[in-house]
């Protein structure tokens, strides 16, 4: 599925980006904060003063649901246009998987331009798709934070406000790290 290494590089990565916070590598991911570190701005779409009020009102109406976060680049710089109608930990989720992508220097798959505002939309093959929803979970939990909560005993819904993450991805990250399972292997033991 991943390329050899891809995970432990992804752990990695989030250990540096703390490091480079100047946050400890269990702490919580401000997604904004990274996004400031790596220059990448994050704007609304109530923010974005030139887009038509028409297309606003189709965005924040009709297809509301079908979006989160938008990258848009111009061939130099990025832009994260995000969705705020959606609950917190979606938008940082969004914001998160949209970060993996400029992370991992993804190209992408198919370009759409707007020659009239110059930007360009881009869409990910599956592959990097893959690599940017593992990325932007290891951004947000990753394996030393989620052993650290098990070792406060945490609750898992205080757990995933502390995070900012939703409890769908707070199961999914313990069941594709194994830290349940090691942990348990590792009382069993003692």
């Amino acid at each position: 599925m991943f390329r050899r290494g891809f995970k432990t590089w992804s752990e990695q990565v989030s250990v540096r980006v703390r490091l480079k916070l100047k946050e400890p590598p269990i702490a919580a991911l401000n997604v904004r904060q990274l996004a400031e570190l790596l220059d990448v701005l994050i704007l609304t779409l109530t923010e974005l003063q030139d887009l038509p009020t028409d297309v606003r009102n189709r965005l924040l109406g009709d297809h509301e649901e079908n979006w989160s976060a938008i990258t848009v680049s111009d061939g130099a710089s990025h832009l994260i246009v995000a969705n705020t109608s959606h609950s917190v930990t979606r938008v940082n989720s969004s914001i998160a998987h949209e970060l993996a992508h400029i992370i991992l220097g993804h190209e992408p798959s198919m370009m759409f331009m707007s020659p009239a505002a110059g930007v360009t939309l881009r869409t990910h093959n599956d592959e990097q798709e893959e690599e940017a929803n593992w990325l932007a979970g290891s951004l947000l939990l990753p394996r030393d934070a989620l052993i650290s909560v098990r070792r406060r005993r945490l609750p898992d819904n205080e757990a995933c406000k502390e995070y900012g993450v939703s409890p769908a991805m707070f199961r999914f990250r313990f069941n594709v790290t194994g830290v349940d399972v090691q942990l348990r292997r590792g009382r069993r033991s003692t």
